[in-house]
């Protein structure tokens, strides 16, 4: 285990240097003026723009700067936004607040998808398993943004059970159920579907029958042998999702406004900040990574057979 554990650790040195390297490139290859808007409606002053330039290496050739910046990187440094505010103490902040985000969102697709996903399976071709099936294309079919402003009017602004708005930093648990549940909702959709049908299938197979020859009950032979043969595509589906919905949180953080990672990379593209948006997707890069390697660990605690010796 220890073996593997080092081995998929050194894997990722390449895989975080090529996706910094991409990204750097593509980040900094956008066209515009990084400088545009930075001194009110005039345009600003070549002595300002050539110390801007000079300040953030915007005159190196490319390899230089991403080289500069990968040596900050290295020792912890995740460099300076172009307003002068270290981008470690921004993602910090932010990185808490979507990092609450996105583990209640998966908190709500893996106990609602599962719990349906079982719900299907075990009762296949019965009103329950109609209903499943049903609602779970209807909310694939659905678009987030359409998902969490209809949820925002309703629950938010009619109702008034939720914060229509989540602005601070210092959000509550309470407040970020709303967003959590709308930036899940796909992903609950698609975790039921997936647990029913492994489940279905599972339930078919000759090791489930020999439980139940032995006198073993229904929910014995479900509960202890069949979901957990059936859980190991869905926790891969949940270990890559994860990293999707960090960095999908955008749409879903704009709708309720929420001071995130999201928000801080939409703004970054915006203004053109290269440090800053390479900075936090790098970040993002490396978080995606470790949530693999733990869920490839995880199979092992679902199916002994799998061994990583």
């Amino acid at each position: 285990m220890g073996k593997y554990i080092v081995r998929r650790l050194l894997q990722m040195i390449p895989v975080i240097l090529g996706a910094t390297f991409i990204i750097f490139v593509m980040v900094f290859a956008l066209p515009g003026d990084p400088t545009s808007g930075k001194c009110g409606e005039r345009p600003c002053s070549a002595e300002y723009v050539a110390k801007f330039k000079e300040e953030h290496n915007l005159n190196d050739p490319l390899p230089v700067q991403y080289g500069k910046y990968l040596g900050k990187f290295v020792q912890g440094d995740l460099g300076t936004n172009y307003y002068g505010i270290p981008v470690k103490e921004d993602l910090a902040k932010r990185y808490t607040i979507t990092g609450r985000l996105a583990v209640m969102a998966i908190l709500f697709e893996t106990i609602i998808g599962v719990l349906a996903g079982v719900l299907a399976g075990v009762r296949k071709g019965r009103f329950i398993d109609n209903l499943v099936t049903v609602s779970t294309l209807f909310v694939i079919s659905i678009p987030v943004f359409v998902i969490g402003v209809f949820l925002q009017y309703t629950f938010g602004i009619k109702w008034g059970i939720f914060p229509a708005t989540v602005p601070s930093l210092e959000a509550s648990t309470y407040s970020l159920l709303l967003p959590a549940f709308v930036l899940g909702s796909l992903s609950i959709a698609y975790v039921a579907r997936l647990t029913r049908t492994n489940l279905v299938e599972n339930l078919r197979a000759d090791y489930v029958r020999t439980a139940a020859a032995k006198g073993l009950t229904k929910t014995r032979a479900v509960g202890v042998h069949t979901l957990r043969n059936s859980l190991i595509p869905v926790v891969t589906f949940i270990g890559a999702d994860f990293g999707g919905l960090l960095g999908g949180a955008i749409v879903t953080e704009r709708i309720f406004n929420i001071q995130g990672v999201g928000g801080y990379i939409w703004k970054g593209i915006n203004s053109r900040d290269g440090v800053a948006v390479v900075s936090a997707v790098t970040v993002l890069v490396i978080v995606y990574l470790l949530v693999n390697l733990l869920v490839d660990l995880l199979y092992g605690v679902l199916d002994p057979r799998i061994s990583h010796d």
